[in-house]
């Protein structure tokens, strides 16, 4: 756009140019009997001369300033002017004193190491919002000035304050400080309650977790984790992240941790709970993606199998301190649909460490990815002591403040190497079941046997033994072998579980009177704290049963 025609076609553009070239011409044609200026100009079009900055008074234009005005001379700043608004705000000033007595006010702001700096220097200097004793909010800028001897020459130099009040800008500011704490303070609890209260804490381990919100903005993250007890002793534990932040992230997470939870208690395999979450997280919105890795704890396996949805690798130190990394498998995130997902396996011995995380924890702008885990490895192997401590411990090695930029979410879960006293309470009993009908009094003798050895009172005794009773039979009636009785006990429940050959899970029915069969489970249903049954990875089921111990066996 051509700026100078199109400005001379503005109302009076062409009056002023006229106006100022006459007044070049002739500066002043005024003479006795002329009309006042402001009329002149109506009449005339011609603008009165503006006098020269030149021969303004400086100290009448300080006086009026509304700002604060004081001048300081020499190596011990001695007053020499305070403007009227000055005097105002803090009362008369005698000048020639030294300003550090004379003006208690500059002292009390700090402001006389900035005052030597500036006459050192010869450099202006600012601070911003400093609040006086008057209450007042000012900033403050110190400029050098030469203050001549009156022969042409200087007698030393003096430093001009100019201070602004800022009040009203500073209240602002601290009101938006304020109101964007609260918002963040909401968006914080708002993430916090999408995650558990209170983990699980499955009998056979101990379990952890932490979670660090990002940044100092008001927008939540999408970081989750969770802890599921399946039952029969088994443990679902599973870390995520949602992409992007804020409230659409939170409520994504919020969902995929609902239906984490709904599919854990189908008792699947991890690789097939998170097929089933892909398909969700593309129905939930197809433009957002999240990673996930979900992973199954047997304690009677001693291994940990997991499935992973483009979610980092879990990390394992065994009882020796050597870290293992969890590579394989690992499938595309969440959302973007059209992947089989497949699960592998890590061991998880007695005394082993495992941890999941977030890539808030390992990654970094200036660092590669891979970088960051390999430096977790090296923290995980050093870092012993509870679940909580190696918490702790990680996140302190990883550097996470309060204004990381990123969300962190950490998961350690710790398979204790139990002795001594403690190892009674964790025992652990099988019989393979072979031949027919003659292995259901086998079952019954051997349970028997075993419950009688660990202490049980008579009344859980016997329950454990129809129990036993119950689920061999129905393996036997509508399983294939090969099949096998399991009974375990922790320091909290009894648990019996068989499995057999055949996938075909039982289900509770209501008995017609004249039915032979179809009461089994409905009486283990009846007589057992909990049942379950699931598919095993290699084919056929397992169906167990629990049973809680009175209290004084916790003690």
């Amino acid at each position: 756009m051509n700026f100078t025609r199109w400005s001379a076609r503005l109302p009076g553009t062409q009056r002023r140019a006229a106006a100022r070239t006459e007044q070049t011409a002739s500066p002043d044609r005024r003479g006795e009997g002329s009309v006042p200026a402001a009329r002149a100009e109506q009449l005339t079009g011609e603008t009165p001369p503006v006098p020269p900055v030149d021969e303004l008074r400086v100290r009448e234009v300080l006086d009026r300033v509304p700002s604060l005005v004081a001048l300081v001379h020499g190596p011990d700043h001695r007053i020499a002017y305070v403007n009227d608004a000055y005097t105002t705000a803090f009362g008369v000033r005698p000048l020639g004193e030294r300003a550090r007595e004379a003006l208690p006010e500059l002292d009390a702001l700090g402001l006389f190491p900035l005052l030597d700096q500036v006459q050192r220097s010869g450099k202006p200097r600012t601070v911003k919002s400093r609040k006086a004793p008057d209450g007042r909010c000012y900033t403050f800028t110190c400029t050098p000035v030469a203050q001549g001897d009156g022969k042409g020459g200087t007698d030393g130099r003096g430093v001009l304050v100019f201070a602004t009040d800022v009040t009203d800008h500073a209240e602002a500011a601290e009101r938006l400080r304020a109101s964007e704490r609260r918002q963040r303070e909401t968006a914080v609890t708002l993430q916090r309650s999408l995650l558990p209260q209170e983990l699980e804490q499955p009998d056979d381990l101990r379990i952890a977790a932490t979670y660090h919100p990002g940044g100092t903005e008001a927008a939540v993250g999408g970081d989750w984790y969770d802890v599921i007890t399946l039952g029969g002793g088994r443990t679902a534990l599973v870390i995520g992240d949602v992409m992007g932040r804020g409230v659409r992230a939170a409520a994504v997470m919020g969902q995929l941790r609902t239906a984490v939870r709904a599919y854990a208690r189908l008792d699947l395999p991890p690789h097939e709970v998170l097929q089933l979450l892909d398909g969700l997280a593309a129905e939930i919105d197809a433009n957002q993606i999240a990673t996930c890795a979900y992973a199954v704890h047997d304690p009677n396996e001693g291994k940990l199998v997991y499935a992973s949805a483009g979610h980092l690798p879990i990390l394992v130190r065994d009882e020796n301190g050597t870290v293992l990394r969890a590579d394989e498998p690992t499938g595309p995130p969440l959302g973007t649909g059209g992947w089989m997902h497949a699960s592998g396996s890590i061991p998880l011995s007695p005394g082993s460490t495992a941890v999941l995380y977030t890539d808030g924890l390992v990654e970094r702008r200036d660092a590669d990815l891979d970088e960051g885990i390999a430096a977790l490895e090296r923290a995980l192997a050093g870092a012993t002591g509870t679940p909580q401590v190696v918490c702790d411990r990680l996140v302190r090695s990883a550097g996470v403040t309060p204004d990381h930029d990123d969300d962190v979410a950490v998961l350690v879960l710790q398979h204790p190497a139990r002795t001594g006293p403690e190892s009674e309470l964790f025992r652990n009993a099988a019989l393979e079941l072979l031949g027919g009908v003659e292995a259901a009094p086998r079952a019954r003798a051997f349970a028997s046997g075993v419950l009688t050895s660990w202490r049980f009172p008579t009344d859980l005794h016997d329950l454990g033994v129809l129990a036993t009773s119950e689920l061999v039979a129905n393996s036997l009636q509508h399983g294939t072998p090969p099949m096998r009785l399991r009974l375990r006990r922790t320091d909290r429940r009894l648990i019996i579980e068989v499995t057999d050959g055949d996938d075909h899970l039982p289900r509770r029915r209501r008995a017609e009177p004249g039915d032979e069969s179809g009461r089994g489970i409905a009486i283990v249903a009846t007589i057992a704290s909990s049942w379950g049954c699931r598919r095993t990875p290699g084919g056929g089921k397992a169906v167990w049963c629990e049973f809680a111990l009175p209290r004084a066996r916790t003690t």
